[in-house]
């Protein structure tokens, strides 16, 4: 009967709790005063439910169905995880240095770089274009399934930063504590009520953006226009443009389209990824627009990596002289006139940003190394 269990996972060679500082670093601030207040609201409506289902045997009918579900929902998540990591077993192409070995060595620089003590199992699933990914757990199991369409961006002749951004998500999730049994059966109830569950949501998956940044900054870029454009647009779309328009894009049903959504915003999170000054913002759209200038010192950044995505690069001109005088480019060229001057020789990438004054700091002597 062992050798029918399924394989341990890998013990990775760390001290037991060095999970605890990149947590507590990368983890958004709104995420714990959302989380207990999801479990409040879950506590309640378990007391409602208990409640219901005691009338309901005293006057001898039957019970409200959601609140049978409420009753029964620690064998219910119980039931739906296991069954989750039974179906990535049996139909998943599990990750091992012999299968997908590329993808399988990211797995494992994420996992011990987030200072787990172990490395999740990981599975790729058939995606039939859809681009996902997600991590889930069952006892003491974690476990993280990719969608084949990721790893077909994550190539590497394509994006293999795209896929080392994503795997930093997911695992992200589980050294956070976002797939443990408790943490799920405590808020379960809360999904149900308006904004405190998908809020929760939306903060923890700020939480893994931040994962993803301190453990793969090089990859959030490609990783958010795939997410954009899929897979064969992906290097077409312009993340920045994008990310711009988290400023002016307001309205009610732009509210409530992400307030009611269990991931933010596709332009909040890119925002909040480019702009690493602050957390990514839950309820209300961003208010500031990112100005390319001069890098700000460390200490006035909240969140890991200092930096956000690289400016991108600007068209080269044929001279000074022919941008000021505004000569006309051959149209086969790749060659484009500046559109506005902030110093000699200088193009700002946006109409109201200011010329850096110097080079972005190196990514590799300011990334958060746990």
């Amino acid at each position: 009967m062992a050798a029918m269990r399924a394989q341990p996972m890998q013990v990775l060679p760390v001290a037991p709790g060095s999970h605890v500082p990149l947590r507590r670093h990368v983890r958004h601030p709104r995420e714990i005063l959302t989380l207990v207040v999801a479990i409040i609201a879950s506590l309640l409506l378990l007391l409602a439910a208990f409640a219901e289902v005691s009338a309901a045997i005293d006057e001898q009918r039957t019970p409200d169905v959601y609140a049978l579900a409420l009753v029964f929902a620690p064998l219910l998540v119980w039931f739906a995880r296991g069954q989750l990591w039974a179906q990535q077993r049996l139909t998943g192409i599990k990750l091992t240095p012999e299968q997908f070995p590329e993808a399988y060595a990211m797995l494992v620089d994420a996992a011990g770089r987030s200072g787990l003590s172990y490395v999740p199992d990981a599975y790729v699933v058939l995606g039939n274009g859809v681009i996902n990914a997600a991590a889930s757990g069952h006892g003491f199991r974690r476990f993280v399934f990719v969608n084949s369409d990721l790893l077909e961006v994550g190539g590497a002749a394509r994006e293999p930063d795209a896929l080392r951004f994503v795997i930093a998500h997911e695992v992200g999730h589980i050294a956070a504590g976002h797939v443990s049994y408790w943490r799920i059966l405590g808020t379960f109830a809360s999904q149900w009520i308006p904004l405190v569950g998908s809020t929760l949501s939306r903060a923890q998956e700020y939480t893994a953006d931040n994962y993803g940044h301190a453990l793969a900054p090089q990859g959030a870029r490609s990783a958010m226009a795939t997410l954009a454009g899929g897979k064969y647009l992906g290097r077409s779309v312009d993340v920045d443009a994008m990310a711009d328009r988290a400023v002016t894009e307001p309205g009610f049903f732009v509210w409530v389209t992400n307030a009611a959504a269990s991931h933010p915003a596709l332009l909040w999170r890119m925002h909040a990824l480019r702009d690493r000054r602050r957390p990514g913002r839950l309820l209300w759209r961003p208010r500031e627009p990112w100005l390319w200038g001069a890098p700000a010192a460390p200490g006035a950044y909240a969140l890991p990596a200092m930096v956000g995505f690289s400016p991108t690069p600007l068209p080269e001109v044929r001279s000074t002289r022919e941008v000021t005088q505004g000569v006309q480019v051959d149209a086969m060229s790749n060659v484009v006139p500046a559109v506005r001057r902030d110093g000699e020789g200088v193009a700002a990438p946006y109409p109201d940003a200011t010329a850096p004054t110097a080079a972005p700091p190196n990514r590799e002597d300011e990334r958060w190394r746990p």
